[in-house]
């Protein structure tokens, strides 16, 4: 008896849901996803805050994959932050030392804890998106005080990777290495988006691989 031949068997990334804290956050975490690339393909208002979906591209918007939800914070969710934060004193002259240890490896880090990646194709893109936030941050009434970014730049060794983020107006001047070569990491943290064992913040990361490097900081983690 034949035996039908198997279809090759293929996964993709679905959908990913985030939410934000108060109903009046909702347009700018919207915003703020629009302004890192993500297209938006529907809004539908609730008492407590707009329903979002984004898409990655133009080319997923009836696709089930390449997804972003954004929504508001259940109430019972952010109860349980609330009572976490007192329990623990976030933010407070008694905050407890696991927080202030918690934060301070975030800052040294930025991609020690939950996050979410974008692999980007265009460098110049990514470079583009971050000038842009760099500016917002400190001039746009939405963004300002509410992002903080954060890069790593392709581990050193190959020539025309270094001498392209020499050049770089974002690359030039950093002096923190990804765990990985050829490729370089952006990394967007924004109170706009609660996530993470505090419910206070959520990393985004933008990423750029070099082409014609099969060994990147995506495919190879080099430690050392």
């Amino acid at each position: 008896m034949a035996t039908a031949a198997k279809e090759p068997h293929v996964r993709t990334m679905g959908h990913l849901a985030l939410h934000y804290g108060a109903a009046e956050d909702g347009p700018k975490a919207a915003k703020l996803l629009q302004i890192l690339g993500m297209v938006e393909t529907q809004v539908i208002p609730f008492p407590n805050g707009n329903f979002y979906r984004f898409v990655v591209d133009d080319t997923h918007f009836s696709r089930g994959d390449g997804i972003v939800y954004l929504s508001a914070l259940p109430e019972p969710q952010l109860k349980l932050i609330e009572t976490i934060h007192e329990a623990l004193g976030v933010g407070t002259a008694n905050e407890h030392d696991a927080v202030k240890g918690m934060r301070a490896m975030m800052d040294s880090d930025f991609e020690a804890s939950f996050h979410f990646g974008f692999l980007l194709e265009s460098l110049e893109d990514l470079e583009r998106i971050i000038l842009d936030l760099k500016d917002r941050a400190e001039n746009d009434p939405d963004l300002k005080g509410r992002i903080k970014i954060g890069l790593n730049r392709a581990r050193q060794g190959n020539p025309d990777v270094d001498a392209r983020l020499d050049a770089s107006p974002i690359y030039g001047d950093v002096t923190r290495y990804a765990y990985g070569s050829n490729g370089v990491q952006a990394f967007v943290e924004t109170d706009l988006l609660k996530a993470g064992q505090l419910g206070d913040s959520m990393v985004i990361e933008l990423d750029y691989v070099f082409p014609g490097h099969d060994q990147h900081v995506l495919s190879v983690v080099e430690l050392g």
